[in-house]
């Protein structure tokens, strides 16, 4: 007899174990329709992270709620396509998508506090979770497994832990705790939702160091959600940039962050404080707010708060919306800008506040 996930998960060939294509996301309210994500694409393979950016609102949990299939049919407008491991993710049944949720695919939340059950014990729910996906294991086995994965997530005496409630647990052993019940069915792709949030710099260390000893451990793929870029710098091999619901530059990490190509990109690096500048010179905010995506902006959704559109000619960023093309490398580097000389204009802009101690894209 076929497991419970054989007949939903079944790779295509070689393509890469997350395909996301033209997704789209909607929300309908009494105001109008949130336009939450819009011609959303990219893909993750087997043993690689990738990283999504982008300020509050700009779609990067939205996203992620759909693939792993958290948003209420009811209420919400999903299109474009979801492929996970070569299977349609899209008009799943709820039935198929409660077997591949938690065992192929699985989330971690940023607020741990809030996603672990306050009546029940810590190894309780995680010896549920096993059981959900082997109906045929004891309540022994799913405690032993839950007890494990805690010991594996480096929380100190699980046996006697796993007894405890979520309130009795710091801040960095929840967050301990939600990697340990994402993991206890050992899935293939894990989505990390802002996993460091309200935690120290210390402890936040430790969880990255910890995501990047299991990954290593189960060969996962990782889709690693943040707004911070020192966090991608160190995790991520590809980023996604996302503003207004939409991508608007995607390749490696190391390009990306080292020569970004569109204008919200290089806000971002720069809004980041510096170790070697001037302590008394101010941060240079991405001025303004993200765009309502009730009514979305006309053209370039970052036009409004873009200092380089008198760069473009006419009001080609207010009138249309830019494709996402490559960059001045090519290949995989896609941005989605007007500029047609992108690098060279967000690098005569670095040199000239380099002159006053802030350091650009080089």
């Amino acid at each position: 007899m076929s497991s419970p996930v054989e007949d939903v998960t079944r790779p295509a060939g070689d393509e890469p174990f997350l395909v996301v294509d033209d997704l789209t996301v909607k929300f309908p309210t009494h105001d109008g329709i949130v336009h939450a994500v819009s011609g959303l694409s990219y893909s993750v393979e087997m043993g690689k992270t990738l990283g999504i950016v982008g300020e509050s609102g700009s779609g990067k949990s939205v996203s992620s709620m759909a693939v792993v299939g958290l948003h209420d049919a009811k209420r919400t407008e999903i299109s474009g396509s979801i492929r996970v491991g070569g299977t349609e993710i899209i008009g799943l049944s709820e039935t198929r998508m409660r077997r591949l949720r938690g065992n192929e695919v699985a989330m971690i939340f940023q607020d741990a506090l809030a996603a672990l059950h306050p009546f029940y014990r810590v190894g309780a729910q995680l010896a549920e979770g096993y059981l959900a996906h082997h109906p045929d294991a004891t309540k022994r086995e799913a405690h032993d497994k839950g007890v494990a994965m805690l010991d594996r997530v480096g929380i100190p005496q699980p046996d006697q832990r796993a007894r405890d409630f979520p309130h009795q647990f710091s801040g960095g052993m929840r967050q301990r705790a939600m990697i340990a019940m994402a993991l206890v069915n050992d899935p293939r792709l894990l989505f990390a939702d802002e996993p460091t949030t309200a935690l120290d710099v210390t402890v936040q260390a430790q969880i990255l160091d910890l995501l990047q000893d299991l990954q290593r451990d189960f060969g996962s793929a990782i889709v690693f959600i943040t707004h911070d870029l020192g966090v991608i710098a160190e995790m991520a091999d590809d980023v996604l940039v996302m503003y207004g619901g939409r991508a608007v530059e995607v390749g490696t990490c190391r390009a990306v962050l080292s020569r970004p190509q569109m204008p919200y990109t290089w806000g971002l690096l720069e809004s980041i404080p510096e170790a070697q500048t001037d302590p008394t010179l101010p941060l240079l905010p991405i001025p303004g707010t993200p765009p309502s995506l009730l009514h979305p902006p006309t053209g370039c959704p970052f036009h409004p708060r873009c200092r380089f559109t008198g760069e473009v000619p006419g009001d080609l960023c207010e009138r249309e919306l830019p494709d996402l093309i490559p960059g001045i490398e090519g290949g995989e580097h896609l941005r989605r800008c007007h500029l047609r000389n992108a690098h060279e204009v967000l690098s005569n802009a670095a040199a000239k506040k380099s002159k006053v101690g802030r350091h650009g894209p080089s």
